[in-house]
């Protein structure tokens, strides 16, 4: 795996071994970075299920102001740390470890921060986590969202995730070998949305 793009082009990136984690296709990453591109400068991206946080590292390559890394797994977050050590990476980043669920179910008493991209990649095995993370999302998640946000879910190209969660509508759908990308615009105004 390497970054594609951005302040740390060409670097490689470690994955966790085994089949537990399965990174983001660096053919996918390209796809979903290049959509992103106009909205990356100054962004604040949440990386949910983030692995050896190739894609959290790749929005940090490209202009993002910070980014979220949630993970649970003392492997894939051992990588992930590595990952970013072996770049260099010592700000600009927050690693959360546990679940994605207990994450947006924290309260955040006082606290303004909000994302205005969030990416997520749950094991394509766990089709609950899909409906569950994005039903979160969509029903405020603590005001997680920024106005006029953005969430990325990559799921199998065969399953089809619903259209809508809570504020959350699907706004397009990219399909790329076996894998596909959901967009969801948080809220619909011809500025925020993408639409195709």
């Amino acid at each position: 795996m390497r970054i594609i793009a951005g302040s740390f082009r060409s670097r490689a990136l470690a994955s966790p071994s085994g089949l537990a984690t399965r990174p983001t296709s660096d053919r996918l990453r390209e796809t979903l970075f290049n959509v992103l591109a106009p909205r990356m400068s100054g962004a604040a991206f949440l990386d949910l299920y983030a692995g050896s946080g190739a894609v959290g590292i790749e929005a940090l390559s490209r202009g993002a102001a910070s980014v979220a890394f949630v993970e649970r797994a003392p492997a894939a977050i051992s990588v992930l740390r590595a990952n970013l050590a072996a770049l260099g990476i010592s700000e600009g980043f927050r690693i959360h470890s546990g679940s994605v669920a207990a994450f947006l179910r924290l309260p955040r008493p006082g606290t303004k921060q909000s994302y205005d991209l969030v990416f997520l990649d749950p094991p394509y095995d766990a089709a609950k986590e899909y409906a569950a993370t994005l039903g979160l999302l969509g029903g405020g998640a603590n005001g997680l969202l920024a106005p006029g946000a953005l969430v990325i879910s990559e799921h199998r190209r065969k399953e089809r995730l619903g259209k809508e969660y809570g504020s959350l509508q699907r706004s397009r759908l990219l399909e790329q070998g076996d894998a596909a990308l959901s967009f969801y615009a948080a809220c619909f105004d011809e500025n925020s949305a993408l639409t195709g």
